[in-house]
C-alpha cells in the first residue's frame, strides 16, 4: 500500500526525532527533519560529524542514552545487524513507553523481527523502514520508504517519514521492509550489471553510447540504474547481496543469478561506468 505523504507537523503528534547515524544517508533525512520543522537531536559513534549535523538545524546528543531519553521517535541509520543489535540491546529499557524505533538500515528480516519481539514487553514499536534510490534521492528529499509494521505505528510515523520521502509504501508486518529492500536489491544490481555489458559491447561495436542510452531509455530495456547512469558508487553492493544469499539460503530457495551478480559486483566495483575496461 502507497501511502500519501503530508505534512510531518501539522499531520502528526511526531515533534521531536532522533537520528543514530549522521552518514551519506542520515546527514540529509536530518537536514529535511529540520527544515521542516522538526526538533532533530542526532547522535554518531563519530563525534566529529557534530559540526556538520548542527549546521543542519539539528541537536548534538554525546551518547545514544542521552538521545533517547528525548525523542518520540528515532531512526537508526547503523551499518550492520551487530551493530543493530548492540544498540538496541543498549536502548530497551532506557526508551519511554511508546516510542517509535525505525530502522533504516538494511539487515536480516530476522533481526528485525527478534528486535521487535524484544521491545515490546518495554512498550517500544520498533519497525522496519528501509529507504531506496540512493543518495542523490536522499540529497532532493526524494527517496522512496519501505516500511514494515503495525498499520497504527505506520499511520503515525508517516508524517515523518514525509519529509526526506516521495514515496512511502507500506508492504507489510515487521520485517517485511527488509523483505522489500533485498528484492530492491536483487533488481538494481541485475540492472546494473546489465546496463555495463550492453554498453560495453555498443561501444566496441562504435555506437555512440550516449545516445544509444537515450534510446534504451524508451525501450523495454528501461530501468533505474540506466536512468541515472554514472551516479551508484556501489558502496553497498556486497552486503546487500550477502543478505540476499543469506535469506536464499535460509529459505532453501536456489538464486543462481543472485550468486553470480554478486561475484561481478565485487570486481566491478574499482572500475563501475569505464566502459572500456569493462570485460577486459
Amino acid at each position: 500500500m502507497l501511502a500519501s505523504p503530508v505534512n510531518c507537523i501539522t499531520a502528526s503528534a511526531i515533534k521531536t526525532v532522533g537520528v543514530i547515524g549522521a552518514g551519506r544517508m542520515g546527514q540529509p533525512i536530518i537536514g529535511h527533519m529540520a527544515r521542516r520543522g522538526l526538533t532533530v537531536l542526532s547522535h554518531d559513534i563519530d563525534a566529529g560529524k557534530r559540526g556538520a549535523v548542527e549546521q543542519l538545524g539539528a541537536g548534538w546528543a554525546a551518547t545514544p542514552t542521552a538521545l533517547a531519553e528525548r525523542c518520540e521517535a528515532i531512526l537508526i541509520c547503523v551499518g550492520y545487524d551487530r551493530d543493530l543489535r548492540e544498540l538496541m540491546g543498549t536502548l530497551l529499557g532506557i526508551l519511554p513507553r511508546g516510542t517509535i524505533v525505525a530502522v533504516l538500515s538494511t539487515v536480516h528480516p530476522r533481526t528485525i523481527r527478534e528486535l521487535a519481539a524484544a521491545a515490546r514487553p518495554h512498550g517500544i514499536d520498533l519497525v522496519d523502514t528501509t529507504v531506496a534510490r540512493g543518495g542523490h534521492a536522499a540529497d532532493a528529499g526524494t527517496l522512496l520508504a519501505f516500511i514494515g509494521g503495525d498499520e497504527a505505528v505506520v499511520e503515525r510515523l508517516t508524517p515523518v517519514l514525509s519529509c526526506f520521502s516521495a514515496d512511502i509504501a507500506h508492504v507489510g508486518g515487521v520485517g517485511a521492509a527488509q523483505v522489500a529492500k533485498a528484492a530492491n536489491n536483487l533488481v538494481m544490481w541485475a540492472c546494473l550489471i546489465a546496463n555495463h555489458e550492453a554498453l560495453a559491447l555498443s561501444k566496441r561495436f562504435g555506437i555512440d553510447v550516449d545516445r544509444l542510452r537515450e534510446a534504451l531509455l524508451i525501450s523495454s530495456a528501461e530501468n533505474y540504474a540506466l536512468r541515472h547512469w554514472g551516479e551508484n558508487t556501489m558502496a553497498w553492493a556486497e552486503d546487500d547481496m550477502e543478505i540476499v544469499q543469506q535469506m536464499a539460503h535460509e529459505a532453501g530457495i536456489g538464486l543462481p543469478q543472485a550468486g553470480v551478480n554478486r561475484e561481478v559486483c565485487r570486481t566491478l566495483r574499482p572500475k563501475r561506468f569505464k566502459l572500456d575496461e569493462y570485460g577486459v
